[in-house]
Order: C-alpha cells, then structure tokens, then sequence
C-alpha cells in the first residue's frame, strides 16, 4: 500500500498541517524540512498532484495543440516546448487538430475541461472564436508560429511576409522571372507567405500570375500537386518558392518523379531545416525559422500570464529569419 501523509506524520512526529504546508511549496522550519524530506525518501511518499492541484487550483500542466501531429514541424515544436515546461516543472498534455477546425474546436474545450494551467496552440482557424472557451475561463492561451485574424491574442513567430519576400528576392538575383509558389491560402503562415511573394514579385515589376500560385494545405500533398501542375504547364516556371517543410517534401517527390530535374530545369527554395534538408541531394535552400527560441519565448510569455507576472495587452513576438545556403537554386544566364 501506498505511504499516506499520515505515515509521514507518524514518522516525523510534526502536525499534518505543517507537512501539507511543506509539500505546497510553503516555508517550514529548517529543522521540520529535514525531518520530512528523509520520512518522504523512506516511506517513498509519492504526492498526489491531483488532489494538489485542487488545493492550489494548479495542475502544473500545460495543453498544446498541434495542426497536425504527423508534420515534421509540429514534432520539433512539441519537442522543444516540452523540453522548455520540463525546466518549470510542468507537464504537457498534447491535442492534434488533424488540420480539422471542428476537430481543434473540440481539442479546445477538452484541455478547458481537464483545468489546465495554459494553453499553447499553432492552430489551423484564420479565426479566434474557438479560443473563447480559455478566455471565459481565464485560461492563458499563446499562439506559436500562427496568429489568427479577428482576435487579439499573444503570439510567438516569424515575419513570414518578409521571410518569403527575401526568398523570392534571392530567386529574382539569380535572374528568375518565371517564378511559381505552392502554400497554404486558409492558414496564417502560408497567407501571410503568398503575400511576401506578390509584393516581391511587384516590386520587380513582374506579373503575378494566378496559374504559377498553387495552394491548399501546407501538406505534402499539396506541394506534390501542385509541383506535378508547375511541372506540366507549357510555360513552365524557372523557380518555385515552397511554403512550408511538409509542401517542400512533396514539391522534391514530385521533381525527383519527373523527367527533371533541381537546380538545373527548376530551382527550389523552401521553409524550416529540418532532418530531411540536410540529406537530400541537392541540398536546399531554406528559410530557417529559429524554432527553439520560438519555443522556449512561447513558454516564457505562458508563464508569465499564468503566474501572473505579465499583465500587459496581447504581446505579438515576431523573430527573425535566416536564409541557409543550399544547392538548389541555379543562376540563369
């Protein structure tokens, strides 16, 4: 059976409020310390963190959902946010939307409903709405990576226009003017990316032109599509900017299936070094997103709102980006 905190009691003579006091996180004598903490190592108590949470109205645990657990993106997220919790002491209970919003809807109310202490969500919505269970609630809730766009909300992220305005600007000096795009058109980060790509596009005085835009979902599929579409048009583009790891996957697939081939018939610049990037030949050019300083500021503005340290409006934290130099873009003569 199980040692009780009476056993610790009985072990160490001192009242049950002075051990439930320690066990709180309140200050006891130095002397009572000792005496509890070697009770606790040989009856190998084990705290009840539900029933302590109740107490503190604390879980010490912290929701995080996802897009789409299979991503490549969404992994190395979860692994850095969880690292990050870890040093806190808190936990992380993890919600996979399936890029469904009713399903991200339902995942929302869940984590309400299990009292966690906060909310960190790279969601699949344009809109807010589903976030307002957490808010009736006050249920911190921060954005990684999306923002929405009606709702005022902390977020953590790049500037994804100007990453994708820099990356179509390498295309265009190395001459390219037949330039396509694969994203996302009903997400944040790849709405915000086809913007970056027109307003570069305009800038050199070149025409936007709507069957070089290919859109979707940032999955695999969609890069792979929507590169076999590039790859068919009897004007085939010269260059094609892929807006996330999952579409830059599906573009490569596509090329590596067809009669040609990279940097030579088409050049490729893509988002995220991720393990695949760094494998594949050619290696590619990418948009590198500082993904562990994403994470360990999302954590950090988190909880802050849930100890109640930040108390100023919706924080919008936007990083910087990098392109890494590959062998996927070839200059035209």
């Amino acid at each position: 059976m199980s040692a009780t905190m009476r056993d610790v009691k009985n072990k160490t003579g001192l009242s049950l409020a002075t051990i439930s006091k320690y066990l709180n996180g309140g200050n006891v004598l130095p002397e009572n310390k000792v005496l509890i903490e070697a009770a606790i190592k040989e009856l190998n108590y084990e705290v009840n963190e539900i029933a302590r949470g109740l107490v503190k109205n604390k879980t010490k645990i912290v929701g995080v959902m996802v897009h789409d657990i299979e991503s490549f993106f969404s992994g190395k997220l979860l692994h850095y946010i969880g690292k990050e919790l870890r040093k806190y002491g808190y936990g992380i209970m993890i919600c996979d939307s399936n890029n469904d919003k009713a399903v991200e809807a339902e995942n929302l109310k869940f984590l309400v409903s299990r009292k966690v202490d906060g909310i960190i969500v790279l969601p699949v919505s344009l809109k807010g709405a589903f976030l307002k269970p957490a808010v009736k609630s006050n249920i911190p809730v921060v954005l990684v990576d999306r923002s929405v766009q009606d709702e005022d909300f902390d977020c953590v992220g790049i500037d994804n226009k100007t990453a994708a305005f820099r990356a179509v600007d390498l295309l265009l000096k190395n001459n390219h003017k037949k330039i396509a795009v694969i994203a996302s058109n009903v997400e944040y980060t790849g709405v915000e990316r086809i913007k970056g790509y027109e307003e570069a596009m305009r800038q050199a005085g070149l025409e936007i032109r709507e069957e070089y835009i290919k859109t979707g979902l940032h999955t695999i599929e969609t890069g792979y599509e929507g590169m076999k579409e590039l790859l068919a048009s009897p004007d085939r583009p010269t260059a094609v900017l892929l807006g996330n790891y999952d579409t830059m996957l599906g573009g490569v697939l596509a090329v590596n299936e067809s009669e040609f081939s990279c940097p030579e018939d088409i050049s490729l610049i893509g988002f995220d070094s991720l393990l695949v990037s760094g494998l594949v030949r050619p290696s590619w050019y990418v948009v590198e997103q500082p993904m562990e300083e994403i994470c360990g500021k999302t954590v950090e503005l988190l909880l802050g709102r849930i100890e109640k340290k930040e108390t100023e409006p919706p924080v919008k934290m936007w990083l910087g980006t990098r392109i890494k130099e590959g062998e996927s873009i070839r200059r035209l003569e």
